[in-house]
Formats: C-alpha cells, structure tokens, sequence
C-alpha cells in the first residue's frame, strides 16, 4: 500500500474514533467538523495574544452575536512584565522555574470561555518577532532579565537588531538537529520543554484547539516538526485527537515560495494547513489566483483544511497590508476559493471585529443558510463581461451560485445549461442584512447588476 494510501486510511480511522474534536470534516476534509458536525470558521478579535486581553468575556460575547467561531492566540512573551509567562523575583527580574498565575489563568479562563461558546481556538506556540528587537529587550528568556542563566552559558547575545526573518538567534536551534545548535542551547531546551508542557496541561483538556507552530517562520522547518512530534505524542499520551501546522512566511511567492512544499507533501506533520501569508503583497485578481493555486497544492496529495489566521487589510505597510477595504476583498475570496478558516488581522493591520468585519461575518453566515460553501466550487469560465477585480463566483452550477462584487458591477451569468428559474436574494457586505429578492430566468446569460455602491453577495438557489 503506498504512503499516500496510508494515510489516507489513518485519517478516516482517526475521524472515525474521535467525533467531538475540531478535526477534518469526514465526508469533506478540506473543511473542519466540530462536535460531529461541519463548521465553516469565521474570525476577528481585537488582539492576537486573545488570552490576554482585557475584558476578554465581553469580546468573546460580542464575536459570539455577530457568528464569528475562529481565533487566534499567539503564546505571547510581549506584554509588560506583569504579563510574562514567569514569576518575578524582584521588580525587573524573573525566574524560569517558577510561573507567573496570572498569565496561566488567563490562558485556561480563555479556553474554557471559548469552549463554553463553541469557539475554536488556534494557537502558536512560538512568534520569531518576541525573541529580536525591541520585544528581545524585555524577554524573560533573555539572560540580563532572569536569575537562570548568563549570555556565557547560554551562547546568547545582549541584542538581536535584525529583522528575525533573518534566523539568527539560537533560541530556534535548540536541539541537536539543528543547523546552529551548540551544546549550551540544552538549558534553553530545558525551559522550552518545560513551557510547552505547561502550555499542553491546559489546552490538551479542550477539544476546540488547532496548533500551529510558529508565526511567519523562516526557520528550519525542522524545529517546527520536532514540537509538532512533541505535541502529538503528548496528545497521544492523554489519548486526544489534535490538528497541527506551521506557518511559513513566504507562503506570498506562491509558486516561487521555498517553504510552502513543505507543507503540500507533508500530511502527517501539517494535518491543516495555514496560508496566512497569502494575504499580504498580493491584491485583487493576483490575490485570487495565488489563493486558489495554494489550496489546490494543499489538497493534491494530502487533502486537508486550509486556514487564514490573519488576513491582512489596514496600515498600508510597506509589506503590502493594504486598506481595510483589502481586508474585506480577501476574506470574500478565501472564502469562495474554498478556504475553510478565515480570520480578520488585529489592528491597525487589519479589520479586527470592527463594523466592517462584524458585517462580512454576518454576510457570511446569511449565504450559509442558502448555501454551503462546502458545497461550492470556484466556477469564473461562468462570467461574462467582467473587469478585474469587479466579481468572483462559486457555485454547484445549475442548482446555487454565490457571486461576490467588491465594489458594486455588472456582469453576465452563464446559466444556459441550467433551465428554469432561479431566486436572487441579495445580501449587503456592508451591513451584514438582506437587501432585496429577485427572480432570474436559466437558460441564457444572465445579467446579474448589484444594487448600489459597496460589497454585494448575490446568493442564487433553483427553484423546485
């Protein structure tokens, strides 16, 4: 039996033995059951680090009313030092053998509030941006600020200046198969080990956890492997099912990307992708192409779910955030590409759950009770007289058809293998509520006009 075969055969006996967990959907696993039924994953929440935040309840409330079930949770060392994950021994100094309370009772609080709410939780346990820079001088895991360990024995310098895409601190190369271990990164691993078991006590109690292993990495996918085994043999150990995944930074090259391979043929590290990076640099129809390109790489061998934990849209930044008006552009085409998590940026990066995400999210889930996306395909051969970037369509031609404008438009529906009749009931982006119902005719090509300025969902159904 090939690899492949295998593997194949582990999944459905995996999905069989395990109904309540968030796992691969067993009649479609490129999308995500949960407690035995499909769910399709909608997000934005005010912070990445969500644990943390203050009046944490009442946001997890407010993205409960607006249909949001998806976010994100980076194990941060950022905070204040009232908020690192150790004990302070004085004022500035901290101990790595002893934990902070407050920090771990955010973090269990977090995931029994979002349990209780059917909120799915993806976590990353390490962010390459809290080891260099600003972020490295306030670190408990840096030698000046702890009682355990000096930049002589540990091999650390006093500062990381550069941008960590640059790989250079031997906090990621703590164990002996990586490219710049040295002997003295073993006490690190140490501590390391010793978090991500603290981590695991908690959030391995929950069956609405995803793993992810890093933000943006750019390290040796070998690292993130080594904790994906970690993890799984924890779970294993408390006989839980879990999903685990990376997420590489050059994901945006799309074909020219070195690390996302790594992820198309690895389907017992990576059981989910995470595509994140795809929502920076890239706009409109090259943005459509790119994402449609990655998810049918994704599910060519290994068919999986693939997630956007962070869809950029806000700021402007030089690394091609864009506006929030990009924000929404690329959460509409994830979603119609066939991506089965999508999630608004934290500000000023992206929309967070402001009005303009709170609407998309209820958009999205007033298609869903004409249609699943599950049951859609990305079918653009269907439009005609279309300009860039003014519409894109998913459908099970000759019985639904979702087609998103961006910005108001015009453009022809080919239903002329589909007779019959048809009901357009137009759902506004802007404001998240129906607007008007209307009859199309099949048959023909069919001129489909949005109503008014703004984002529109025409969601069309065939008529008994």
């Amino acid at each position: 039996m090939s690899s492949v075969s295998l593997w194949a055969q582990e999944m459905v006996t995996n999905l069989a033995n395990n109904q309540g967990e968030i796992q691969p959907w067993s009649d479609n696993v490129r999308y995500w059951q949960y407690k035995g039924e499909p769910v399709l994953l909608l997000g934005g929440s005010k912070t990445d680090h969500l644990f943390l935040a203050d009046g944490l309840l009442e946001h997890l409330d407010e993205m409960k009313e607006v249909g949001a079930n998806y976010v994100r949770n980076t194990m941060c060392q950022r905070e204040g030092k009232e908020l690192k994950p150790y004990a302070l021994v004085d004022d500035s100094i901290f101990d790595l053998n002893k934990w902070n309370e407050d920090y771990w009772t955010r973090f269990k609080d977090m995931l029994k509030w979002t349990n209780e709410r059917d909120i799915i939780v993806q976590i990353e346990v390490w962010d390459r941006f809290d080891y260099s820079q600003k972020y490295w001088e306030i670190s408990p895991w840096n030698p000046r600020l702890n009682i355990n360990y000096s930049y002589e024995e540990i091999g650390f310098d006093e500062k990381y200046p550069l941008h960590p895409s640059k790989d250079v601190h031997p906090f990621f190369h703590s164990f002996p198969d990586m490219p710049k271990y040295d002997k003295k990164l073993d006490v690190i691993y140490k501590y390391q080990e010793a978090f991500v078991n603290k981590m695991l006590s908690y959030s391995l109690q929950y069956g609405n956890v995803l793993y992810c292993m890093n933000n943006e990495t750019m390290t040796d996918s070998k690292w993130g492997k080594y904790w994906i085994n970690f993890i799984t043999k924890k779970a294993e150990e408390k006989r839980v099912s879990i999903n685990t995944t990376d997420m590489f930074d050059d994901v945006h090259k799309g074909k020219e990307s070195l690390y996302a391979p790594i992820i198309f043929n690895d389907g017992e590290h990576y059981t989910f992708a995470d595509i994140s990076q795809v929502n920076s640099r890239n706009f409109d129809d090259t943005h459509w192409n790119e994402v449609q390109w990655l998810i049918e790489q994704v599910n060519k061998t290994y068919p999986r779910p693939s997630n956007h934990t962070k869809i950029y849209g806000g700021g402007y930044t030089n690394y091609g955030s864009g506006g929030q008006e990009d924000g929404i552009e690329r959460f509409w085409r994830n979603i119609l590409a066939g991506s089965a998590g999508v999630r608004f940026h934290r500000g000023p990066n992206g929309n967070n759950l402001n009005d303009k995400a709170k609407a998309s999210i209820q958009a999205t889930r007033l298609l869903e009770s004409q249609m699943k996306l599950w049951e859609l395909q990305p079918h653009m051969e269907l439009l005609e007289d279309r300009l860039p970037n003014e519409a894109y369509l998913a459908a099970e031609p000759g019985e639904k058809y979702a087609l998103y404008f961006t910005n108001a438009g015009s453009v022809g529906l080919d239903l002329t293998k589909s007779k019959g009749t048809f009901t357009l009931k137009w759902i506004s982006i802007t404001q998240g509520v129906w607007y008007r119902e209307e009859k199309i005719r099949g048959g023909e090509v069919a001129t489909i006009t949005a109503p008014f300025k703004g984002g529109w969902v025409a969601a069309l159904t065939k008529d008994n």
